[in-house]
């Protein structure tokens, strides 16, 4: 008997240790697995001192901001807002935030808005998850470029897959309700093909497809609802992999390196610009269920690049300096952060003071 009892406690140590080996995820040549992934939780992280810009947007009468969705400045310092309202509608403010114009009023590819980002010519992109497209405006408003298409009423309903069934396989021009939109300094373009496709695709700057990376999981390469993304100088690709509480990092290549998984659900992030870059994650977590902690947050995490946790701004709630589920972040000037909340149908802007922090 005591003969068994030994073979038996070898024989699950065995089993134990090849379940644990079997769910840990392929390592890249060169990179340990501290480096692949962060799995300490932030904690003690130092508070970053801060103040809101009071009534910064200022709204002609009888206009109003629906959902805050979306939010970018270009290189003047200018605001854009895309917001859900009885339409999607995109506005531009001036750096005082003195309303200016609208953008693609009437636009067939307006639908549902998800994100509007600047490039570095100010070209404005708006990525519409309702209808599939990502559309590219010159500096003067006029449309430039679309990835993806709308669906046509004349291809009937469309199929509906049943609860967890695996979407279709990803086509190169085809979206399934798209997220987000960032590029390189060549030019190439990459759009965060979310909600449906769970994948990252690359474009060169004409939007030929280059290559995709992604599928369902949890998983290093996989993703769970990619929902914001960001690169840095260096052509990498930051990718808030919302469901699964983490940012996964990717090469210009779209090869799979680091896992952040400690600053929770990252519903909005951002990289600053300047020689020295610095990467804002909004933990937006509107109700509990994409995050570990149990109970509605607000937080906004600085780090730096290599995932190494700065501070830490803000809390939940709908008054000046407090956060309703930041849809998306905007941080071209490192201490200048604007945020587009979907909770509280506004956008902040955000001073920061860090070296007022003791």
């Amino acid at each position: 008997m005591k003969k068994f009892h030994t073979i038996y406690l070898a024989a699950a140590a065995l089993l134990i240790a090849a379940a644990q080996f079997a769910q840990t995820p392929a390592q890249p040549e060169g990179l340990t697995r501290a480096q692949m992934r962060a799995k300490a939780k932030a904690q003690n992280v130092p508070e970053i001192p801060f103040e809101p810009v009071p009534n910064f947007l200022k709204l002609p009468p009888n206009l109003y901001l629906g959902e805050g969705i979306g939010v970018a400045t270009n290189s003047k310092g200018h605001v854009f807002v895309y917001t859900r309202s009885g339409n999607t509608r995109l506005f531009e403010f001036d750096a005082k935030g003195n309303f200016l114009r609208e953008i693609g009023e009437g636009l067939y590819g307006f639908a549902f808005a998800h994100a509007v980002r600047v490039d570095s010519q100010d070209n404005i992109w708006a990525v519409d998850e309702g209808t599939n497209m990502v559309i590219k405006f010159t500096p003067d408003g006029r449309v430039a470029m679309v990835l993806g298409h709308r669906p046509e009423s004349v291809e009937g309903v469309p199929l509906t897959l049943g609860f967890g069934a695996p979407p279709p396989p990803a086509e190169p021009y085809t979206f399934n309700r798209p997220t987000d939109v960032a590029w390189d300094a060549a030019g190439n373009i990459f759009v965060s093909d979310g909600y449906g496709n769970s994948r990252v695709v690359k474009y060169d700057k004409n939007g030929k497809f280059i290559a995709s990376v992604g599928s369902r999981g949890s998983e290093l390469g996989q993703l769970n609802l990619p929902h914001t993304m960001a690169t840095d100088a260096k052509g990498n690709v930051y990718v808030g992999d919302r469901s699964n509480s983490r940012i996964e990092v990717f090469d210009n290549d779209l090869t799979p390196r680091r896992v952040y998984d400690q600053v929770g659900a990252p519903w909005a992030i951002c990289i600053s610009q300047g020689p020295h870059q610095f990467l804002y994650s909004s933990n937006s977590n509107p109700d509990n269920n994409n995050s570990e902690i149990g109970a509605v947050t607000g937080d906004i995490f600085k780090m730096e690049l290599d995932g190494t946790i700065l501070g830490k701004f803000g809390k939940a709630g709908k008054q000046p300096g407090e956060f309703s589920t930041v849809h998306e972040l905007d941080c071209r000037s490192e201490n200048d952060i604007y945020t587009a909340e979907i909770t509280a149908w506004r956008v902040q802007k955000i001073v920061l003071h860090p070296h007022a922090a003791k």
